[in-house]
C-alpha cells in the first residue's frame, strides 16, 4: 500500500506538471552532484557530472523496472578513491582512464552482492539491519548533513580576495585566499526567506503550489539575493552581492560537455597493472561501504512509499541499478553514482513518488547539460539559498530515521545501546582511515550498531540458555 501520496509510483502526472516537478528533483540534487567534480578538479565538467548521472539513474530505472522513485548522483563517498586515481596516474588522462576503472571495479562490487542476494534472498539483511539499526542511521545520514546546510546557510556566490598573513620557513608571507564576500547576515536573511518560503507553501500552499514548495522557496530566495545584490552593485557594497551576475557574461548559449571517457581514451596508453591495483585497492572497500547506505536510502524510501524495496522489485535490482549505474555514470560524468538522500526527501515532503517525475529529471538533467543559461543559472544559485532548501530537505532525512524509532521497544535497554552506539559516534562525526581508504562516519556508525546488536542479542539467548 502507498503511504497517503499524491502520486504514487505508477502515477503520470500531466506533461506540463511533471516537468515542473522533475525541475524541482533537479533543484534538490544539483548543489551536491556538481560539487564532487569541482573538489576533484583537474579539469573535471560540472555538466559532464550532470549529464552522468542522469546516465546513472536512467540505467537504475530500467533495471529496477520502474519501481524505484530516486535519483542517481555522484557520490561523496568516492571522493578520496578519486583523488587517489588522479595522484598515481602518470598524466591528467591516466587519472580520468582510473575515474572510470575505478568505477567499474566499484560497480562489480554491487554485481557480486546482488548475485548473492539473489539466491540467498533479502532475510539475512533484514536480521542484520533491522529498524533497531537502520533507524537510527536513517536519522543519522539527514544529521550528518547538518553542518554543511548550516554553513552554507551564511555564503553567497560572490567571492574576493583574503589576504593573511602567516609564518612560512621562518618568513612572514601574505597567504591569499578567496572567501565570500557578502555579509554573512545579508547570506542568513536570504537563506532564511527561502527556508520559511518553503515551509509555508508546502503546509499551506494550494494544488499545485504545495507539490513544488522547492521551486517556489528558491525563486523567493532568490529575488529576495537579486534585490540585495542590485542595491549592492548600485552603491559599490561587496557585503550586499549575493549572486554573482558575471558568470552569465561568460557563458555560452549551447556547449557539448567534457566528457571524461574522451580524456580517458588518451589516457589509456599510460596505465599498467600496478596504477590498476592501486585504483582497485582505492574503490573497491568503499564500494561496500556505500553498500551499507544503499541498504539505509531504500529502507527509508520504502517508508515513505508504503512498499518494502527490498522485496519489489527487489534488493538484488536495485544493487544490479545502482553499480551498473554508477558504472554509466562514471563514463561520461568521471563520478560513481548513488542513490541520492536529498531525492528522497524530496519525494517525502511533496508527497509525489512518481517515477515518471524521476525518469523526466534523469532527461532534463542530461538535455541541459548542453545548455550553457540554464548551467549558469543553477550554479548562479546563492549557496545561502540551496542552505535554507537542505535544512528542509536534509531535516526531513533526520526525521524519516526518527519515526522509524518510534517502532522501537526503547524501554528495552538492548534497543536503547544499540540507537546509541549509532546516533553518538555518528553525530560526533568518527571515521577511521586505512591509507587511503576511509571508512565514512555512517559507514562507522552503521557498523558499530550492527556489532552491537548482534553481540547484545547473543548474549541475551547465551543467558536465557543457561537459565
Amino acid at each position: 500500500m502507498e503511504n497517503k501520496l499524491v502520486y504514487g509510483i505508477h502515477d503520470k502526472p500531466k506533461f506540463g506538471s511533471m516537468l515542473v516537478f522533475a525541475f524541482q528533483q533537479v533543484l534538490a540534487i544539483l548543489a551536491a552532484t556538481i560539487l564532487v567534480p569541482a573538489i576533484i578538479g583537474n579539469g573535471m565538467s560540472q555538466s559532464a557530472a550532470l549529464f552522468g548521472a542522469g546516465v546513472g539513474t536512467l540505467v537504475y530505472q530500467l533495471f529496477t523496472k520502474f519501481r524505484s522513485p530516486v535519483f542517481l548522483g555522484s557520490s561523496f563517498a568516492f571522493i578520496g578513491s578519486m583523488l587517489a586515481a588522479f595522484g598515481g596516474a602518470a598524466s591528467a588522462s591516466a587519472g580520468y582512464a582510473g575515474l572510470i576503472v575505478g568505477a567499474v571495479f566499484a560497480g562489480l562490487v554491487y554485481v557480486v552482492i546482488a548475485i548473492i542476494v539473489k539466491f540467498a534472498g533479502v532475510a539475512w539483511i533484514n536480521k542484520l539491519m533491522p529498524t533497531v539499526v537502520i533507524g537510527p542511521t536513517v536519522a543519522l545520514i539527514g544529521l550528518s548533513l547538518a553542518v554543511n546546510a548550516v554553513n552554507d546557510l551564511t555564503v553567497g556566490k560572490v567571492m574576493v580576495e583574503k589576504v593573511e598573513q602567516v609564518i612560512q620557513d621562518g618568513a612572514i608571507v601574505d597567504q591569499t585566499s578567496m572567501v565570500s564576500g557578502c555579509s554573512p547576515y545579508v547570506a542568513l536573511i536570504c537563506g532564511l526567506v527561502t527556508l520559511f518560503s518553503i515551509f509555508a507553501f508546502s503546509v499551506y500552499g494550494k494544488k499545485m503550489a504545495k507539490l513544488i514548495p522547492f521551486i517556489l522557496g528558491i525563486l523567493v530566495g532568490y529575488i529576495v539575493a537579486t534585490i540585495f545584490t542590485v542595491i549592492g552593485i548600485a552603491t559599490d557594497n561587496v557585503a550586499l552581492q549575493v549572486i554573482n551576475f558575471a558568470a552569465f557574461k561568460e557563458m555560452t548559449i549551447f556547449a557539448i560537455p567534457e566528457f571524461s571517457f574522451i580524456e580517458a581514451f588518451k589516457g589509456v596508453k599510460d596505465i599498467d597493472g600496478s596504477f590498476i591495483a592501486t585504483v582497485a585497492v582505492a574503490y573497491v572497500p568503499v564500494a561496500f561501504v556505500v553498500f551499507a547506505e544503499h541498504i539505509a536510502d531504500h529502507k527509508n524510501l520504502s517508508s515513505i512509499i508504503g512498499n518494502d524495496l527490498l522485496e519489489n522489485p527487489g534488493l538484488h535490482r536495485t544493487l544490479l541499478g545502482d553499480g551498473v549505474g554508477s558504472m554509466a555514470g562514471a563514463f561520461f560524468g568521471g563520478c560513481p553514482n548513488t542513490t541520492y538522500g536529498e531525492s528522497v526527501g524530496c519525494v517525502a515532503i511533496t508527497r509525489n513518488a512518481s517515477v515518471v517525475t524521476i525518469t523526466t529529471t534523469a532527461i532534463m538533467c542530461m538535455v541541459i547539460s548542453f545548455f550553457g543559461p540554464f548551467v549558469t543559472f543553477l550554479s548562479s544559485i546563492p549557496n545561502c539559498v540551496m542552505g535554507g532548501v537542505c535544512i528542509a530537505l536534509y531535516g526531513f532525512i533526520a526525521v524519516s530515521g526518527l519515526k522509524m524509532i518510534q517502532q522501537v521497544d526503547l524501554g528495552d535497554n538492548r534497543n536503547l545501546f544499540v540507537v546509541a552506539s549509532i546516533l553518538i559516534p555518528g553525530i560526533g562525526g568518527l571515521s577511521v582511515s586505512f591509507g587511503k581508504v576511509t571508512i565514512t562516519t555512517i559507514a562507522c556508525a552503521l557498523i558499530l550498531g550492527i556489532v552491537t546488536n548482534i553481540l547484545l542479542n547473543k548474549l541475551g539467548k547465551s543467558r536465557k540458555t543457561e537459565k
